[in-house]
Order: structure tokens, then C-alpha cells, then sequence
């Protein structure tokens, strides 16, 4: 699919909603005012002399997909059109619409972002790695597991640098996860679902008062999954247990807890790509995989969370929250360490694997307390939080001489080795601290009726220690200062426009162990990140049409890459700009026709580097389309998803070809049953989501996959 076809088919969207909103408009005007007025047993006839209040009317688009409030930026409860830096909300609905189990499978419906390598993302050009759970650090998914949404409400995005609010941070934005919480109206559902590669799933959830005045509540959920994969030898298991009790203990204070336990086990795996030539043809069948069947990758976590929320006074809000949580994932696969020609006829066809036996346990803990005054015009925030964390890695490989077998591309043969007869040498032995501390102070001032300016600083301090067990000298601590600062405004020309512009910092730490790897000595600065941010938020004929436009430039300084004389060593390659913008649209069609549409473009661009430094995963044009048609006749819909993203590249400049992959399903609910019916990936393309190295290859999008769901409410 080419830009021009990618222009011509928003055109032609375009075009299609304009005209069909403006014949729903019509219609609507054509239904007049009853000619007489009800007030009482009396009947008025002529009403000009009466003032009615304005009705407003929020479209079907609206209802389903889109959220009016979001505290993310601002850390409280706040209208999105009144928050000035670029804000997107997934709701529940949308969630339950695309089947999705995990983030992967929403991408399309978040404009500017993509997958990167394997749970990271892309994000307005840079790799998000990071993410929140109802606005504290605490990732019990780590660096490789995927997070999965059974316990998942919403997920949000704050576009561009967070660090006025959240402090440390990636420049593309911050992902916020919220969790479900116990429920003030009782709902029991009993969900399973089933599909092709021997998917299938079963859940049940549980909330609602556990006393007579609801000011007791809890909740409980239990999901279990298991599925095979088009790759080779790769079959999966998810188990979550959720559990959670809120407590209204009197009308000033509210106390929520909740625990989560985790356990996730997939074989043949960490699955990685496949390799591809320059022009990004993969050189295996896309179910290649360089693992053998033993292999396997598997995560155990726990998460406890507790918030109490306190209403000081009429004016006075504070709240207190507590996170801490611990997992361990070990990883015991092959990865390819080179690609070979192994008959000398010019085309590579086998691959020389290393073992790799990897364990990485994780323990992390984060306090924040946030003190909210209302002061006339006036919302001000104060607040701190504190996050502790551990790391430790412990990591073991064997190779060729150590009687590990090569895997043909075009033939492999899997079972060729005793795992267990490889000599294995100690690689790594560390462990990473962590300590953070921020201060912040934010202003939310209502100037006029319509014009609101936010203001914010925080500062952070930062320590950590890093410790290389193999050595008694290699011993490295690094601590430093952080600053960020954000000022922006958003003004309501009419109910018809809205824009906004602000300017936000934000900053990364570097890390210790790579303070010690440093190829000239000598320490690091930070990372330091600016963006520069306008939009508009608009609203059309009566709220059928909502289009957010947002464009920005984010530059980036002191990013370290490895160096290419010395790929143990760490070097400075300078700055990075990227800039775009982003178009997100909700349209009712038609009274029974929804549409949820994002595009994005975004240029990166790489200065004051080494020759041969690039900037992997980040495509210039992204285009995600969902759209849904209800039947209410027989209380049905169905719905049409696609999701495009133009050429990439990887890390070492091979092109990632650009794909198109289409989607659909179906509802309907009969009585308290609830079926659904969901194709994804309907063509069944072969195509690669990312890239990562000439050696590793691209990441392998998923091919067609089929599933069916019954759930019932009682």
C-alpha cells in the first residue's frame, strides 16, 4: 500500500462521513419544535419568550469510544479538552469490540504508535518501554512478557514528555494501564472462548457490594488461556488471579486494595524474528522459529496496590498510594549469532545458534501522595512520590564449540541436542538499585471562561548502584538531579473548536552499568527531551464528528548508543528530532454506523551522530480504522477494522516492508448471553510488525486467527 492509496482512502473516508453526517443533519432539522409547550395543566402557545437550556447530544461514536476525562496528564480528574498536551483513551468498549488480550492488539486505535521489539513500542518516533498502573511505576510484565487486559479498564496515553508530572520518562509519552476496581452495582460474568491453533480461554469476574449499603465492595476475577502459534514449536499459557475490596469508611475517606498474581509460560520461546535480505524478504517460511521445543520463556509476578483517598475539607482533597510488586522470568533459547551460506552458493540458508539460560528477578516498590486544593479559579497540586527497585540478572551461554547444533533456514531440523550436555559459561552476575524521589507542584487556572492555562515543575533525584559479581572492583554508583517543567493553554473559541498549545520537558537517567561501560570515563549527562505542541479538538454536527488534530517536535540530546569499534563500550551520539502530526477521528456515520479512525505521521531524524546510527521502528505514515454497524433489530453489530504502517527499518538499515491487515467481527446478545466472533488478521497476510538486526530479523506479524465467545451476565 503506497502513501498516494493511503491519501486517497482517508479522502474517500473523509468524504463519506462529511456527506452522510450532513444527511443525518438534515433529516434531524427537519424535525420541528411541538407547536405548543407544556408547562403544567397549561398550554403555551407561544414559547419566544421562554429560555430553554441548551441539550447536548453526544453521538453513538462518542458513547462507545470515547472518554470525556482522563487524570493522567494532570494527575487530576480533569476534561480531556481542557488538558493542553495530547491525551488518548482505549475504553472498555473498544477493548470488548476487537477481542483484544493484550496491548499488541490495539496499536491501530492509538495514533503515532507501533511495535518495536517485542513488549516495547514506538511512540512518536522513540521506543516506550516503560509503563504506569493507575499512574504509579510497577511493571509486573518486565521487559519481555506482553501485559495482558483481563484485569484492564482503560488504557491511556499521554503524548509526548511526561516528566512535569511523572518525572523519568521516554520523550513519546507515558502508558497508563487503569485497573478494574470493585464495583458499587453488582455484575457476574462467565466468559469462554475458543479458536483455531487450539485457543481457548475461560473467565470469571465477580463485583458489587459485600454489604447492604454497597460501602463495602469487592471484587474477583480468574482468567486461564492456552493456544499454539503458526511458528514452530511455540504453545502458550496465561493464568491471572485479580482480587480486590474497597471501603468506604465514612463519607470523607475511601480505601481500595487490590492483589494480582500472574503466571505466563510459553514454550519455544523468547520468540524472536525471522531472518530477511536488505529489501526485507523474509529468507525462512514465516513459521520458522530458531528455538527448540524445550525452550521457554516464563513469568511469574505478584502485584499488591492500595490507594485511600481523603476529603480533608470542602476544598481539600488528598490521596495516598502504595505499589509493590515482584516478579522472576527466566528464558532458556537459542538466538542466532550468525547467518550462514552453508554450500557457498551466495544465499544464506543456515543459521549458528547460542544458548542463553537467563534469569531476571525483579522487586519494586512506590509510594505517592498527592495533596488537591480548589482555590476559586484555581486547582493546585502538590505531591511526591518515591520509587524503589531491584534488579538482578543472572545469565549463562554456551555456543558452536559447546556443542550447540546450526538450524537450517529452508529445512530445520529440530531435537538435534541435549540441552543438558552443553558446557555453559557465566556471562553476567548483576544487580541494579534503583532509587527515585520527586517533588511537584502544578497550577490548573481558570482565566476566563474560556481560557485555561496549566503550569507545572517538579525535580527528581535519582541514585543507583550497580554491581558486577564476576568482579570485586566492578562496582559502579551514579546519582544526579533532574528537572522538568510544563506550561500550556486550551481555549474554547465555541463548543465547535477547541485548540491548545504547551511546551514540556522531560528527562532519562542513564543507567549505571552503562555509566561504567563508558568509552571515553568519564560520566553521562542525562537525557534531556523538549516538545513543542498545538492542536485542536473539534466537534461537528451535534457531536457526530470529533477530529483532534495535534502537531509536534520533539528533540532529544545525550542518547547513548553502543559504540561500532567497540560494541562494549557506550558513546553519545547527540540529538534526535522527531516531528508530526497526528489526526484522530470518531464519526457517526449513520444513527447505526460508527467509525474510530487514526493517522500518523512522524519523522525522525538523527544529528551530531556517528556514521551508520539509526533509529529503528519508526515509519513515517501509520493509518488504524475501526469501524462498527448495529443491527437493533436482532441487538447485533458488526465491525471492520484495518491497520496500516508504511515502510520501516531495522537496526542495521534493512527494510521492514510495509503491510495492510484487515479485521472483523460480530456481536449479539440474546437474553443475558452475550456471543461474539472475531477474525483477525482476515486475509491472512504474511507480513513482519518490526525489525531488529540483520542476524535477529523482523518480528513475524500473526497470521489469520479465528475466535468465538459466549459470556454471560448474572
Amino acid at each position: 500500500m503506497t502513501l498516494r492509496t493511503t491519501l486517497m482512502m482517508m479522502q474517500a473516508c473523509g468524504a463519506l462521513v462529511f456527506s452522510t453526517v450532513i444527511f443525518a443533519e438534515n433529516a434531524a432539522n427537519n424535525i420541528t419544535q411541538d407547536s405548543y409547550l407544556n408547562d403544567g395543566d397549561n398550554k403555551i402557545k407561544d414559547g419566544s419568550n421562554i429560555e430553554l437550556q441548551t441539550l447536548q447530544v453526544q453521538g453513538r461514536a462518542l458513547s462507545y469510544y470515547k472518554e470525556d476525562e482522563a487524570a493522567l496528564a494532570t494527575r487530576t480528574s480533569t476534561p480531556i479538552d481542557k488538558t493542553p498536551q495530547s491525551v488518548q483513551v482505549v475504553t472498555e468498549a473498544l477493548i470488548e469490540d476487537q477481542a483484544a488480550r493484550q496491548i499488541t492488539d490495539l496499536y491501530r486505535s492509538i495514533s503515532g504508535m507501533s511495535q518495536n521489539n517485542v513488549s516495547t513500542v514506538t511512540l512518536r518516533g522513540f521506543s516506550q518501554d516503560e509503563v504506569l498502573y493507575d499512574g504509579l511505576k510497577g511493571d509486573p510484565f518486565g521487559d519481555f512478557s506482553i501485559p495482558q487486559l483481563f484485569t484492564i479498564e482503560q488504557i491511556q496515553v499521554l503524548k509526548g514528555p511526561s516528566g512535569a508530572a511523572y518525572g523519568a520518562g521516554e520523550p513519546g509519552g507515558v502508558i497508563n494501564y487503569v485497573t478494574k476496581k470493585p464495583a458499587y452495582e453488582q455484575k457476574n460474568t462467565l466468559k469462554v472462548s475458543a479458536g483455531n491453533k487450539d485457543f481457548l480461554s475461560g473467565s470469571i469476574e465477580s463485583s458489587g457490594p459485600a454489604n447492604e449499603d454497597a460501602s463495602q465492595r469487592y471484587r474477583v476475577g480468574i482468567y486461564s488461556d492456552g493456544q499454539d502459534s503458526y511458528r514452530n514449536n511455540v504453545e502458550e499459557e496465561n493464568r491471572i488471579i485479580d482480587l480486590g475490596y474497597a471501603w468506604d469508611i465514612d463519607e470523607n475517606n475511601t480505601l481500595t486494595v487490590q492483589y494480582t498474581d500472574i503466571h505466563q509460560y510459553i514454550s519455544g520461546a523468547r520468540l524472536r524474528g525471522i531472518p530477511t535480505d536488505d529489501d526485507g524478504n523474509f529468507l525462512a517460511d514465516t513459521s520458522w522459529n530458531n528455538n527448540e521445543k524445550s525452550d521457554f520463556q516464563e513469568l511469574d509476578a505478584q502485584v499488591f496496590q492500595t490507594r485511600l483517598d481523603h476529603s480533608i475539607n470542602s476544598w481539600l482533597d488528598s490521596n495516598f498510594s502504595v505499589r509493590y510488586f515482584e516478579n522472576t522470568e527466566t528464558q532458556k533459547y537459542h538466538e542466532i549469532n550468525k547467518l550462514l551460506d552453508s554450500n557457498s552458493d551466495g544465499t544464506i540458508d543456515s543459521t549458528q545458534r547460542q544458548y542463553r539460560d537467563q534469569v531476571r528477578t525483579r522487586k519494586g516498590i512506590t509510594f505517592a501522595g498527592n495533596l488537591i486544593a480548589e482555590l476559586g479559579d484555581h486547582t493546585v497540586l502538590v505531591g511526591g512520590d518515591y520509587f524503589h527497585q531491584k534488579n538482578s540478572f543472572l545469565y549463562s551461554y554456551a555456543n558452536k564449540a559447546d556443542g550447540v547444533s546450526n538450524l537450517s533456514l529452508t529445512d530445520p531440523i529440530y531435537g538435534q541436542d541435549d540441552v543438558n550436555s552443553y558446557t555453559m559459561h557465566l556471562k553476567t552476575d548483576e544487580t541494579t538499585t534503583t532509587d527515585q524521589i520527586g517533588l511537584y507542584i502544578q497550577d490548573q487556572w481558570k482565566i476566563t471562561n474560556q481560557l485555561d492555562l496549566l503550569a507545572g515543575a517538579r525535580i527528581d533525584r535519582f541514585e543507583e548502584q550497580y554491581q558486577d559479581h564476576t568482579s570485586s572492583s566492578a562496582k559502579q554508583e551514579y546519582d544526579d538531579t533532574g528537572y522538568s517543567s510544563r506550561i500550556g493553554a486550551t481555549y474554547k473559541i465555541n463548543d465547535n473548536w477547541k485548540p491548545y498549545t504547551s511546551f514540556s520537558t522531560g528527562f532519562v537517567p542513564q543507567e549505571a552499568e552503562k555509566q561504567a561501560n563508558s568509552k571515553n570515563g568519564e560520566f553521562f549527562d542525562p537525557e534531556e527531551s523538549q516538545q513543542l505542541e498545538a492542536g485542536v479538538r473539534s466537534y461537528f454536527f451535534n457531536n457526530k464528528l470529533n477530529i483532534n488534530l495535534a502537531v509536534y517536535h520533539i528533540d532529544r540530546k545525550n542518547i547513548l548508543q553502543k559504540d561500532t569499534d567497540d560494541t562494549s563500550k557506550y558513546i553519545s551520539i547527540g540529538k534526535i528530532r522527531s516531528q508530526g502530526f497526528e489526526v484522530d477521528a470518531l464519526a457517526d456515520i449513520t444513527p447505526r454506523w460508527v467509525a474510530n479512525v487514526s493517522y500518523a505521521y512522524n519523522d525522525v531524524k538523527v544529528t551530531d551522530a556517528a556514521d551508520g546510527v539509526y533509529f529503528a521502528n519508526t515509519p513515517y505514515h501509520q493509518l488504524g480504522l475501526w469501524s462498527r454497524y448495529d443491527f437493533p433489530s436482532i441487538d447485533s453489530s458488526i465491525a471492520f477494522g484495518a491497520d496500516y504502517v508504511s515502510q520501516q527499518k531495522n537496526r542495521n538499515n534493512q527494510i521492514v516492508k510495509p503491510y495492510t491487515v484487515y479485521d472483523m467481527s460480530w456481536q449479539t446478545k440474546w437474553q443475558d448471553w452475550k456471543f461474539q466472533l472475531n477474525v483477525k488478521n482476515l486475509l491472512d497476510k504474511e507480513y513482519a510488525v518490526s525489525g531488529f538486526t540483520d542476524k535477529i530479523g523482523s518480528f513475524v506479524g500473526e497470521r489469520r486467527r479465528v475466535y468465538i465467545s459466549a459470556a454471560y451476565d448474572f
